[in-house]
């Protein structure tokens, strides 16, 4: 029989499109203690599902990722977090949980998630950690979004992140949007600079912002199919898109037989108008992972990939065929 479970430690790390969330949690992960076992829940807005895999990275086998792609995990009565949250604390029985929202996700659901009467003795919910880059406060286009907005004031820690990248009045434009929008009193403003977030942060104080609807969490089993096998098309692709809060997504996956030359990915990404790009992809330099937020791409080494996975997220129309063709004249099968 397993463990029960009681009061394990549980912090948000949210975050808009590209603030680095993966990141930071990558560097958090590599300062917690060598006997601790931690557990990560990943939702991201596209449907291939890419961060888990980016995140896991070369990590050791006392960290456990679970990944939920598609969307906002907290939408539909709460039911796909719920889900993924009990297999994942079943199979992994952490020493702490860390929950990644989706950079569109709606922090405030995620939260009355944690704070529900089903998780009460199981989890014991701590800081949230919202990262933001400090030069998005001069773009309407962030400013006047709910969901930039809403993870500001859920955050009882706000990260200004890429602070390395600032120009010399970023910072103290963001200290002055929190002050003028009533986000900076009680709540501590850090800077960070490639994911550096002291592990310290996350015993902050939690503070409840608000008051939601606890909807009844029944049981559900942790016993459901930890990854779901892509049944391919003869062509050995298939392409995914989503849409939602004026942003859009689209997603490739391709049979293990592709193999990418790499040059040829680094010159396609980025690609027209996408504000994120991130895939897990076979090259002919080995598996690569590669992430591009609004500067430069980076691209990492990877043990092992399955496949190969890309995704494109724009806030406007994206050219997602004359991607694709982009994409398959980049790649041979094996």
């Amino acid at each position: 029989m397993k463990p029960l479970l009681k009061g394990v430690p549980t912090n948000v790390v949210t975050g808009f499109l590209g603030a680095g969330k993966s990141t930071a949690i990558q560097g958090l992960i590599r300062q917690k203690q060598p006997s601790e076992r931690w557990a990560v829940l990943v939702n991201e807005f596209g449907e291939v599902g890419v961060d888990g895999g980016l995140l896991a990275g070369e990590q050791p086998d006392d960290v456990v990722i679970r990944e939920v792609p598609g969307g906002c995990m907290c939408c539909t009565a709460g039911l796909p977090m719920h889900m993924a949250m009990t297999m994942l604390l079943a199979r992994a029985q952490p020493d702490r949980l860390l929950i990644e929202p989706s950079g569109l996700g709606h922090p405030k659901e995620v939260m009355s998630i944690l704070t529900n009467e089903h998780y009460k003795e199981t989890l014991s919910v701590g800081a949230t950690l919202t990262l933001v880059d400090a030069r998005k406060v001069s773009d309407s286009r962030y400013t006047e979004h709910e969901t930039f907005n809403e993870q500001l004031e859920m955050g009882d820690v706000i990260v200004a992140t890429k602070a390395d990248l600032y120009q010399d009045n970023d910072f103290s434009a963001l200290r002055s949007y929190l002050a003028n929008n009533d986000l900076l009193d009680g709540r501590t403003l850090v800077q960070s600079i490639d994911g550096s977030i002291s592990l310290s942060l996350l015993n902050e104080s939690f503070v409840p912002k608000f008051v939601g609807d606890h909807q009844e969490l029944g049981a559900v089993s942790d016993e459901v199919p930890w990854q779901e096998a892509a049944v391919f098309p003869p062509e050995g692709f298939i392409r995914r898109s989503n849409s939602g809060d004026d942003y859009a997504s689209h997603g490739w996956l391709f049979k293990s037989d592709f193999v990418f030359d790499e040059s040829a990915l680094r010159a396609l990404i980025p690609f027209g108008n996408a504000q994120r790009v991130k895939g897990l992809l076979r090259t002919n330099l080995g598996p690569r992972g590669y992430n591009y937020s609004g500067d430069a791409v980076s691209v990492s080494p990877m043990a092992e990939v399955s496949d190969s996975r890309i995704e494109v997220i724009s806030d406007v129309f994206f050219p997602a065929l004359d991607f694709e063709k982009k994409l398959l004249k980049a790649a041979v099968r094996s």
